[in-house]
């Protein structure tokens, strides 16, 4: 991480160009704890609805459960309503947060059945309305993440990107695909490079960076300030350091694998802990000569000594 930021949003210094995406399902406290250790220059929060975070749904209370060392963190909220948006908005700033952002970009068939997350792409007013209202509502500077469009026939990006400049968006993240596509295809890069010599606010780049060779080939195309790291930083928070699993010894791997559980356990209790490691684990365990029996007890146990046992019967693979 640098010494000397490598961009602001707007008074909040980023001492590095890599970023932790919303990543839902698998953003949690200790996640992003762990990703910042490694160098995640920013953290967001997994993507949170306005609506549950005002009802005081369980599981948005447990996403909303901060560390005192997440910093910078930015919280990432949804919804189409621009009155609940602000309400959530001030509720989650009192949390400490460093900024607040708003996701126009998820393509969850959930999400976008609402009309929220990228189906907002559809109606650039709206966004327009709600990002102004939610920059007049609190202190932290305000963000948004967007696609490139609904669908091939709609890619609004650039309308989109000067309506959130225009309404006092601090900085822009994009996917470099439309809702329509998901992941399939290709990202277009050249559409984020286009955005990037667009506006005067910092431009983050996501879509396609998989391996730590991405990293600067994302930023040499685009010219983008940052750049969003996702799939590729699970069961890898190495890639915060541009490195990939398979250079990975596993006496390396060891240690963090060890540590990361400690973190679940403690923030979500020994048998949840396990269970949703399982899924950081897999990932972890890629790349080795670790066996399949010795898999299969990893991902059945749910006490930690044990884990700690069979982690230690590994030998070096």
């Amino acid at each position: 991480m640098s010494e000397s930021p490598a961009f602001f949003i707007r008074d909040v210094p980023i001492h590095g160009p890599l970023i932790l995406a919303p990543l839902s399902g698998y953003n949690d406290q200790p996640f992003r704890r762990m990703c910042l250790e490694f160098g995640a220059a920013l953290v967001y929060t997994g993507l949170l609805s306005a609506s549950a975070i005002l009802y005081g749904s369980q599981r948005s209370d447990e996403m909303l459960r901060f560390h005192a060392d997440e910093h910078p963190l930015a919280c990432q909220l949804f919804g189409s309503d621009a009155d609940m948006l602000a309400k959530a908005a001030r509720a989650v700033e009192t949390l400490g947060i460093d900024v607040l952002d708003f996701n126009m970009g998820c393509a969850e068939p959930k999400i976008v059945k609402g009309g929220h997350g990228a189906a907002l792409l559809k109606d650039p007013a709206q966004i327009g309305r709600i990002v102004t209202r939610l920059v007049n509502t609190v202190r932290v500077p305000v963000t948004g993440k967007i696609r490139l469009g609904w669908d091939a026939g709609s890619r609004n990006y650039m309308e989109v990107v000067h309506i959130l400049e225009d309404s006092g968006a601090a900085m822009i993240a994009v996917h470099g695909r439309t809702a329509d596509q998901q992941y399939t295809g290709l990202a277009d890069w050249n559409a984020i490079a286009e955005v990037k010599q667009a506006v005067r606010i910092p431009v983050i780049a996501s879509g396609d960076v998989r391996c730590a060779a991405d990293i600067p080939r994302i930023q040499a195309h685009t010219g983008c300030d940052g750049v969003m790291i996702g799939r590729a930083a699970i069961g890898n928070p190495w890639i915060f350091q541009h490195r990939d699993l398979p250079d990975i010894l596993w006496e390396e791997r060891k240690p963090v694998i060890m540590e990361h559980l400690r973190r679940m356990v403690d923030f979500h209790g020994e048998i949840q802990g396990h269970r949703r490691f399982r899924k950081h684990l897999r990932r972890y365990l890629t790349s080795t000569d670790v066996s399949r029996q010795q898999r299969r007890a990893f991902l059945h146990c749910e006490d930690l000594a044990t884990f700690t046992t069979l982690l230690e019967n590994v030998a070096d693979v």
